[in-house]
Parts: C-alpha cells; structure tokens; sequence
C-alpha cells in the first residue's frame, strides 16, 4: 500500500512538471515587444521663465482663441432651463476685454425673453465683501487707519468677545523677558480675511436682521469665538459687516454705501453696481430662480448689506478687475497695496473651501499659479470674480440660478486659459529696454579667475552678458551662455531669461535655477577713491582718474587701453583685466588671468590702488599665482567690489 501511494506521487509530480515546463517554453516563444526609446517630453513647467512676464500680445493668436471657444462652450453647456436659465461671464487680460458670453435667458417666465448681455444684472452676493477690503485698504493707505493690523477695539471701544479657544485676550506683556509683544488677537486684516473667528452670523439673528452695529457690538459681548484669531479659516459674514459699519462711522464719519459710491464705484464709472434694488435696477435684471426654477425674492438684507447686498454686471466687473490687477496704476490703489491685497494670509484646513484664505480671497492654485477668487452664492444667484494676478488675468461669472454641483467651472474655464496665456507670453518677443549710452558698460569681467563675463552691445542695442571660461565651456551648452538685460535706470539692469532656457540648468550632478534668477537686479556699483563703506557711492570722474593714472610710471599706457579696448592691453592674453565701472567709463583693474607677465600686473594694479587709496609702489610684489600680493592692497576689497558687481545669484561675498 506505501509503495502504491508512492508510485502515484510520482506521477503527479511528473505530470506538474510537464504542465509548468509546457508554459515557460510557451511563454519564451511568445512575440516580444519592441523596447522603446522613452523621450522626456519638455513640459510647460520645466521651461524658463516658467512665470513669464505679462506683455501686450499681438492677437490673433489660434491656442487662445481655441482656449476661449472652450469656454464657451463649457458655460452654454451649464445653463438649464429650470435651475440656471441665464449666464453671463467676462475674461480681461491686461487692459483689455479678450472675451464675453452670454447664454439662456434674463427671464425664465416670457418664452420670447432675449439672452443676457454684458448690462444685464445680477445680484453678487458675497462679491459684496470685496468692497469693505478695499474700503480697508484705501484708508490704511491714506493713513486714515494706521495699520492693517490693528485691533478692532481701537476702533469700537465698547467691543467684547469670549475666547475660550486661545490666550490671545488681553494685552501683551510688558516684561523685561518679552522677545517681542504679542499681535492683536482680533485685527482688521483678520476681520477682512476670514481668520477672525467671529461667527458666521449673530446669535439669533439671520441675513435680514435689520439692527445697527451697537446692537450688534452689545450681542458679541454674549457671545464666543469660533476660533482663536488668525489660527483657523472661519467664514464670517458678521466680521464683514462689522468692519464696513465701525470703519466708516469711526474713521470716514459717513455711512458705508455713501463712502464705497464716492471712492470706488464713481472712480471706476461703474455705473450699474450698488445696494439698493430700484424698480429701474429690477427692469434690468436676470431674475433669479431657486433649484426647482420658483423665482426668488430679492431679499433686502439689512445690516447685513456689506457682506452680501450688491448688485453688478458683467462690464462693470471687468472695470473693477482691471483696477485689482493694477494695469491702470494708481486708479484704485497704488501697486504696493495691491500687492499686499492680493498676499494669501492663511493656508487653510482641508475641511475648508479654499487651499489659503485672503483679504477677502479664497485662493487655490492652478498650474503653479494662485488664482485668487470670491465665490458668492444668495437666493437666486450666484457668482464668482477671480484672477490670476502674475498674468494680469481675470474672469467674472454671474449667473441667475443655483451653480453647478457636478463641476467648478471657473477652475474648468482656468484649466483651459491659464497654459495658453503662458505660452502666448512666453513666445512673445520681450521688448527690451538698452541704456542711452551703453559705452560705460561694455567691457570684460570675471569672479574669481574662473568665470569671465563679456558685456556687449546686441544688434537691437540691448546690453547682453556672455559667460566663458573653461568652467563654463565643459559645463554650460553653448546656447546657454548668453544673459540678456533689461535696463531700468543708470547703472541697473534686469536678468531676463528668454526662451528656450530650462528653468534649471544641469551642471553635471548639480543644477543651478535659473527661474530664480529671472528678473532679478543687475547692478553696476561705482568704483570710489577711497573703497570705504561709507563713501562706497562717491563717483569719480575719468579726467580724474586719469590724472591719477599717468602719475604712475609706466602705468598711464596700459591703463588708457584698459579705457579704449580690453582686448588691446596684452595681445598674447586671450582674456583682458576684468574692470569696475563709472557713470563715465571703465575706471580700474578688478582682477586678472594669472598668465599675466608680472610686471604689466602690478603696473596695473598700482594704477587702480592710487586712483583708489595712494600706495607705494614697493608694497605691489608681483606673485604668478595670484597677480598680486592682495595682502598689501587689503583696502582695495577686490572681492567684496566683485560680489557687488553682481547683483543676482552669482555670488555672495562679503567683506
């Protein structure tokens, strides 16, 4: 009986081997697939400058016009018959107006109704909170409110409210130990950004509650913070409209709609935006409707009105985004403030409905850009203004009905503008600005004898930099050893990197980034008599300097031809003296190739120490290494004149 079973044991392992034989073999003989050669494809984001300058574009250009009729269908796709018969949306870009759709109907209730246009209304909801922000802003930058960051008791002496959730309450510190005082725990800019704590609304009260701001102030006092300030992003409709009341009875001695008329709407002519629902402003209207297409009532929302009462088109929407963007400089708010605006201030919980919060943004980020944006949603409406200030671009949406639940589709819209406009940017030839006398500039320098640096004049007399050197030329493709740069102002340039620049550069196993490099400053520093700190920006003049040099035997010749053409001072050097220059021309030898005859060195270096700090000749021994002793010529600060000579990433010297 063993043997029996032994025998069949066998056989099933005979038979197995066979089966699993039978599949390697077939498995071996099956087609192989051909190895493919996998090419990295460059992506918009690998290509430098990634966040290109906005510029005007020479339209047409087919990638935006295919970007924009996407758009639109997208938004004629939304509009529904019951619950979102009317849209209406407007892109700017720069200065101008690239595009407005309008699609379905102003009234659902009349078959022969026509479409929207960009004078048709809407009401704007929590569009409204824009207004309070700016209202903040302008009277900080007026010096009306003295800073962004004070706490709103400053301004209603009477304001309490628990805070359970943090010990931020009461004044800071007055200790010897305190490091730094402690900042108002419930600020303006809080207030404005969603970062107050305050609650959502009053206790007992809803969006019509029709009180004032000392009833209003007296129910706080009863009541708690939600979140310790500036902790947690916390949607406040009761922080909006406190700040609009105190700030204009506080500060401006007005009411806040009479205020926002005459400083913002009057100055932008935005003739069809307000508060108050007129019988005139009604017969224009897109009329609202809920989900099940009932119209909704146009609700009056009492004290509420700075968080969500106003009204506005679509071509009055495009002129306050233009002034948010800042293409008409100083209309609004100067650019500085703007900037400040537009600056997230809090990165928010995941539970929240935005990556960050401003003031009064919820921003997101698309493509490595934040698109900053205010969504509002009322009875009947809905409507979202947005931008993206790095490209000057922005789109409005207002639409009478519910917004659409299955997609966001100002992020859809974005996913089809943002690419294209970086890449019309991108393409677009930059228009450079070259100095009025590009003579002072042009010349030969390098850092540290191992990498050189010619400056020219290019055909459109543009100044370029262009590196060399025998680092550069084993490390740097060919292509990319030309810097072009963009004057501002005497003696300051700006790096710009065009087109096809990677935004980092590979040096074998290292990478420079070059898109931290764009647009930063290149500054040409003075070279002084005496190198000192303090009188480090004395000019000096070339007759001067000239003088000095010819007091110096043998040193008069080499340097009126470090003047007039590097490349003429020593004919068997490949590379000349690197120079500092003046307002009026190249005034001294920074430093050079150690293959330079000694001699011609220390005349050199004689000639750039009496123009600087007379010394005697017998303290210049010349050395093959080095060109120099610098030991006795320390006050010269070679180094510390060439780190300054750059002003971006090539170096950081100090003293």
């Amino acid at each position: 009986m063993k043997v029996k079973w032994t025998m069949l044991g066998m056989v099933v392992f005979f038979l197995l081997s066979v089966v699993m034989t039978s599949c390697f073999i077939w498995q071996y003989r099956m087609p192989k697939l051909k190895t493919a050669v996998v090419v990295k494809q460059v992506t918009v984001e690998e290509m430098c400058p990634r966040f290109p300058e906005p510029v005007p574009l020479k339209h047409p250009i087919t990638s935006l016009r295919v970007a924009l009729e996407k758009i639109d269908v997208l938004l004629r796709s939304s509009v529904h018959t019951t619950k979102l018969p009317a849209i209406s949306a407007i892109v700017v870009l720069n200065d101008s107006v690239l595009w407005n759709g309008h699609f379905g109907k102003k009234n659902i209730t009349d078959p022969s109704s026509s479409a929207p246009n960009e004078y048709t209304v809407y009401r704007i909801a929590s569009l409204s909170k824009i207004f309070p922000t700016l209202m903040l802003y302008k009277l900080w930058e007026d010096g009306l409110v003295d800073s962004l960051d004070d706490p709103l008791e400053k301004y209603a002496n009477n304001f309490t409210i628990k805070n359970p959730l943090g010990k931020s309450e009461g004044p800071a510190s007055s200790s010897v130990r305190t490091l730094r005082s402690r900042s108002p725990a419930l600020s303006l800019r809080r207030m404005a950004s969603q970062v107050s704590g305050l609650p959502r609304r009053l206790r007992s009260t809803n969006l019509l509650w029709s009180g004032d701001t000392q009833s209003a102030l007296i129910l706080l006092q009863d009541d708690v913070l939600v979140a310790d300030p500036g902790t947690r992003c916390h949607y406040s409709n009761v922080a909006f409209s406190l700040l609009a009341n105190i700030l204009a009875q506080k500060v401006t001695g007005t009411d806040f709609e009479s205020w926002v008329s005459e400083n913002i709407l009057e100055k932008l002519r935005m003739e069809q935006t307000g508060f108050s629902l007129t019988p005139d402003i009604q017969r224009q209207m897109a009329l609202g409707v809920y989900s099940n297409g009932q119209l909704a009532p146009l609700y009056n929302l009492g004290w509420y009105r700075p968080a969500g009462q106003m009204y506005s088109t679509t071509a009055d929407m495009a002129k306050l985004m233009m002034a948010l963007l800042g293409v008409h400089a100083g209309t609004l708010l100067r650019q500085d403030t703007l900037n400040t605006m537009m600056t997230p201030v809090l990165r928010c919980h995941s539970g929240y409905f935005a990556n960050s919060t401003g003031t009064p943004w919820e921003i997101n980020e698309q493509f490595g850009y934040d698109v900053v944006r205010k969504d509002g949603d009322l009875d009947g409406y809905a409507a979202t203004l947005s931008l993206v200030p790095r490209l000057k671009l922005g789109l409005v949406v207002l639409m009478a009905g519910v917004r659409p639940a299955e997609q966001d589709i100002v992020s859809q819209a974005y996913s089809y503008l943002i690419p294209v406009v970086v890449n019309a940017f991108r393409d677009t030839q930059q228009m450079l600005k070259p100095p009025p006398d590009p003579a002072p500039y042009i010349g030969f320098f390098t850092f540290r004898n191992m990498t050189f640096y010619e400056i020219k004049v290019d055909s459109d007399g543009v100044i370029v930099m262009q590196q060399f050197g025998p680092q550069v030329d084993t490390t740097v493709p060919s292509n990319y050893r030309t810097i072009r740069l963009d004057y501002l102002q005497d003696r300051v340039f700006r790096v710009v990197f065009e087109s096809p620049y990677p935004c980092k550069l590979k040096f074998n196993s290292a990478s420079v980034s070059l898109e931290a490099q764009d647009r930063q400053i290149f500054n040409f520093y003075v070279f002084n008599k005496k190198a000192s700190e303090k009188n480090r920006t004395d000019p000096v003049t070339i007759a001067a300097d000239r003088e000095s040099a010819a007091a110096l035997p043998g040193a008069s010749r080499h340097y009126a031809a470090v003047l007039t053409s590097p490349l003429d001072l020593h004919p068997s050097v490949g590379f000349s003296p690197a120079v500092l220059v003046t307002e009026s021309g190249a005034i001294a030898v920074l430093s050079m190739w150690p293959c330079l005859p000694p001699g011609l060195t220390a005349g050199l270096l004689a000639a750039a120490t009496d123009l600087v700090d007379p010394a005697p000749m017998t303290k210049l021994r010349p050395d093959h290494r080095h060109g120099v002793n610098l030991d006795n010529v320390r006050k010269l600060r070679f180094e510390a004149d060439l780190y300054l000579l750059y002003g971006y990433n090539f170096s950081h010297g100090s003293d």
